[in-house]
């Protein structure tokens, strides 16, 4: 699978801002908030109105980073 590499440098974590906690392009937008909105079943269509300052590549790029933290090494039997 490709993915655009450019997409996880829309994630940011600044030190004072929201904690630390991963948010979208330096904006007190977090990580975490998109994705319970996704699996809140609000659409991304949906969270774009509420967030118009939100791109559609954002949402691409919280999914990707949060696919990538669940990401752990393998152990062969």
């Amino acid at each position: 699978m490709s993915t655009d590499p450019s997409l996880l440098s829309r994630i940011t974590q600044t030190a004072g801002q929201c904690g630390g906690r991963p948010c979208v392009r330096g904006l007190r937008i977090r990580v975490s908030d998109i994705l319970e909105m996704l699996a809140c079943q609000v659409s991304a269509a949906e969270i774009l109105r509420d967030f118009p300052d939100l791109e559609p590549d954002d949402i691409r790029a919280c999914l990707l980073f949060a696919a990538r933290r669940t990401t752990f090494p393998q152990v062969a039997a």
